[in-house]
């Protein structure tokens, strides 16, 4: 009698697990909510709920929505609640950083929080890698880890790709994603903000295929009023994060269209430089540059005049490297500050800025070269001088900006991706402000930067010293000076 009513016992505890497993995989949010003691807001609902339902799933995300720690938990999810040695995620990014430091670090929290509530996920977990026994059933990797290729040997009944920062992935990562990813029961999620309208995953945003997700700033429970715990609204997008988007680049910006608004900025018809094309620039290298593609040291320096910021920038051979900002007016501190510049970099040329103050500033940086203080090469420009291409641009600006700005953006002929984010949002929406026009002779002419400034709120000056330190005079020239 008493085996009886154990094997009874035994039988409604298997009908009581199948069930609620069943109920787990009908319901992402509440296995978050059961096995992490977790929430997930409204829209991250809805995600969880389209990767149950739908093949293909886009997120077109602002900043701070928390978009990649839920998809860290439908990986968790995913793994858990379809059968082992069935199931396999591969993740992706497109640096290493935001592989392993943000979606793979989440997972890494997930699977540890699970095992300390006492409802421990399957398998084992490193920093990138999720194995049951002795098998891979999931991984993240960067697209330089690997060759769009190496997805083929991915074979399982339920396989769930999540493209993270979607808009940095090129087009044969997708079709690889999507070769793996044939059968009924397969997913893929993609995710990122929408912040480059030459992207793959901005054609993706578009197509009836996928199941499109919008987030913006305003959807999000700090300005919806949507009810969530209170560390959790800590953790999204706030009001004073907005204003301050707002302040700094302003609302028709390029960046904050992207991170705020959650859309894609499109190239202006009139814009210098495009943005589609820049945001290329941006993505990190599949492999190092050789030695001779990070050489000639240089800098370029946009004097602040009118309370504007003083701006230095480095270029090495391709890349765009380190900014120098202050607002000091005494112009020989603001000499001692190139100075320390060159001595830092090993610059071999700075070209600067030679407008009102600048030849001032030219002339004590040849009486410091002269006095051994440093032993850069001087160049005075004078951008409001004639163009050496008088048919073709009225101005030197405006051969400046065409040719360093555009042409390098249009050429693939900088690197702007070893930047760090603020840095590289700001220099993004400084270069495609300003805008052109032909004049009657059909010359190129950018607008002045005070017309710029007025404009948007702010002057491009990082921008003015990065196209002078990119920038290769031809000696001699109308509206250049050399000084050694």
């Amino acid at each position: 009698m008493d085996a009886l009513l154990l094997a009874a016992d035994r039988i409604e505890d298997a009908a009581e697990d199948a069930e609620t497993a069943e109920a787990y995989l009908a319901d992402p949010a509440r296995w978050v909510d059961d096995k992490l003691g977790e929430y997930l807001w409204s829209r991250q609902v809805d995600i969880a709920t389209s990767v149950r339902d739908q093949r293909l799933t886009a997120v077109q995300s602002c900043h701070g929505t928390g978009k990649s720690f839920v998809a860290s938990r439908l990986t968790a999810w995913w793994l858990d609640t379809h059968p082992p040695g069935e199931a396999f995620v591969v993740t992706t990014a497109p640096t290493g950083d935001q592989v392993k430091a943000i979606l793979w670090a989440e997972i890494n929290k997930a699977f540890a929080k699970a095992e300390a509530r006492g409802t421990p996920l399957p398998g084992r977990i490193n920093e990138t890698d999720w194995k049951y026994d002795k098998f891979l059933v999931a991984f993240g990797r960067k697209p330089s880890d690997y060759n769009p290729h190496a997805f083929q040997g991915i074979h399982a009944k339920y396989v769930l790709v999540i493209l993270d920062e979607a808009c940095g992935i090129s087009k044969q990562f997708w079709t690889a994603a999507l070769a793996i990813a044939t059968g009924v029961h397969c997913r893929i999620l993609a995710i990122g903000n929408p912040d480059d309208p030459g992207s793959h995953f901005a054609q993706v945003c578009k197509s009836d295929r996928w199941n499109m997700i919008k987030i913006a700033a305003r959807d999000t429970p700090n300005f919806t009023g949507e009810e969530v715990p209170d560390d959790l609204a800590d953790m999204l997008v706030s009001q004073a994060y907005v204003l301050d988007m707002a302040e700094e680049f302003g609302p028709e910006s390029p960046i904050y269209l992207s991170k705020v608004d959650a859309e894609f900025p499109s190239d202006a018809s009139d814009g210098v430089v495009r943005l589609s094309k820049l945001m290329a620039c941006t993505r990190e290298p599949v492999h190092p540059y050789a030695p001779d593609r990070l050489v000639p040291v240089e800098l370029g320096v946009d004097l602040g005049a009118g309370g504007d910021e003083t701006c230095i920038r480095e270029r090495r051979g391709i890349a765009a490297g380190r900014e120098w900002r202050n607002r000091e007016k005494d112009s020989e501190k603001v000499v001692d500050h190139i100075v320390r510049a060159i001595r830092e970099t090993g610059a071999t040329k700075v070209k600067v800025d030679s407008i009102g103050i600048g030849w001032g500033i030219v002339g004590s940086l040849q009486a410091r070269r002269k006095q051994g203080l440093h032993t850069a090469e001087v160049v005075g420009v004078n951008v409001s001088e004639a163009s050496t291409q008088p048919e073709k641009y009225a101005r030197l600006r405006s051969q400046i900006w065409w040719e360093v700005g555009r042409k390098l953006s249009e050429d693939g002929g900088w690197d702007l991706s070893q930047l760090d984010t603020t840095d590289r949002d700001r220099l993004v929406s400084q270069l495609t402000a300003p805008k052109y026009d032909l004049d009657a002779s059909g010359r190129i002419v950018v607008e002045k930067k005070e017309e710029t400034k007025k404009r948007i709120g702010r002057s491009p000056d990082n921008a003015d010293a990065l196209l002078l330190a990119f920038y290769t005079p031809s000696v001699p020239k109308p509206g250049i000076r050399v000084v050694k």
